[in-house]
């Protein structure tokens, strides 16, 4: 993966912690450079289910980067994690600039509802927690129940999963993008 610059979006509560940890540390045995990216400074509350786990220091807001200053973005989930960002103008329109850069993106679990917000879902087939299918098809996207999805839709690529227990398949399928997005 070489230098390849990966934002990992996430509210200052919420996350669930191995599906930011698993990435994480995938990206980084690739050889990736990936960067905490939040609301607001500090460490993010990540959570093991509905139990606080671990806090992770934040590197950088939206409000002091774009997607112009990475590579990828990849979207951990958690209930409270993507229920937060999406409440969050400025979180939604960084999400938002990632397809409009055409930048690869990832997203686990309950992450699509921040995908839904941004309204970057219409078309594409995805993937999800079940509890998101109707949400997702109510925003035009077709729903499967898979354990990864990769959706190319124009410039674009999607990697959609539906849970911790897919998180080898998610995080193959992300890394294998992220380095095809960035070889050209």
């Amino acid at each position: 993966m070489g230098t390849v610059r990966v934002a990992f979006l996430v509210a200052p509560e919420g996350i669930e912690q191995v599906e930011l940890t698993d990435p994480w540390q995938a990206v980084l045995e690739a050889g990736g450079t990936p960067r905490l990216v939040s609301t607001k400074h500090g460490h993010a509350q990540a959570f093991n289910h509905l139990d606080r786990a671990d806090t992770f220091k934040i590197d950088e807001t939206v409000d002091e980067t774009s997607a112009d200053d990475f590579d990828a973005l990849l979207l951990p989930g958690g209930v409270a994690n993507p229920d937060f960002l999406r409440m969050r103008d400025n979180a939604v329109a960084f999400v938002r600039g990632f397809f409009d850069a055409g930048k690869p993106v990832a997203a686990i679990c309950h992450a699509p509802w921040t995908l839904i917000e941004a309204e970057v879902v219409r078309g594409r087939t995805v993937t999800s927690w079940p509890s998101l299918k109707t949400d997702l098809r109510n925003a035009g996207a077709e729903w499967v129940d898979e354990k990864v999805q990769v959706c190319h839709s124009g410039p674009n690529v999607l990697v959609t999963s539906r849970k911790p227990a897919d998180l080898k398949f998610f995080d193959e399928a992300a890394v294998t993008e992220f380095e095809k997005a960035v070889k050209g």
